[in-house]
């Protein structure tokens, strides 16, 4: 996870433009993801993706109003050229023989490896609005973490199975 900016110099719009670009990273990694796995609309691999690009676009499309309310339409200063994997899954992280409880897994350290970047980035943070946006971020990666170990927890024991494979090395239905 990584971004080539000075945190210590971002103002209230770049650290909302930062959040939402952070977002929408995660949430085209989860549509690629979803994309590759295919999905059934219920307990598969896929389908836990399809549902976190929702969730990430979501909490960008939110990002991105409370921005619009604070500063109209100003132009943005970032790009997703600033940042890399701040939250989203690892390139590698999916794989195609991956059980839903693993695909849960790698959910769940996107959403620890955001608190992390939100929680390192707070001592170098001067602007007093940013550091209390960036506490709200972190705070809110965290509540989202515990909404995908309570779901979890609510998986079934066949979460846990490897998907099966046709002959033909489609994905078994």
């Amino acid at each position: 996870m990584s971004t080539r900016l000075d945190l210590s110099k971002l103002d209230l719009m770049d650290a909302l433009d930062l959040a939402k670009l952070i977002e929408m990273e995660a949430c085209h990694r989860y549509q690629m993801f979803a994309s590759q796995f295919g999905h059934s609309g219920t307990n598969d691999a896929g389908s836990f993706f399809a549902s976190m690009a929702e969730n990430e676009a979501k909490h960008g499309q939110e990002l991105e109003a409370r921005r619009k309310e604070l500063f109209g339409d100003a132009p943005a200063r970032l790009t997703l050229d600033d940042l890399f994997d701040v939250e989203a899954p690892d390139m590698g992280d999916a794989r195609r023989d991956m059980s839903v409880m693993e695909a849960f897994t790698v959910g769940l350290a996107a959403e620890q490896k955001a608190h992390d970047f939100y929680d390192r980035a707070l001592p170098g943070i001067t602007n007093p609005e940013v550091k209390e946006r960036f506490i709200e971020l972190r705070d809110e990666e965290t509540e989202h973490g515990e909404m995908i170990r309570a779901a979890m927890a609510k998986l079934p024991n066949s979460a846990e199975a490897k998907p099966e494979f046709d002959i033909d090395d489609t994905p078994a239905l």
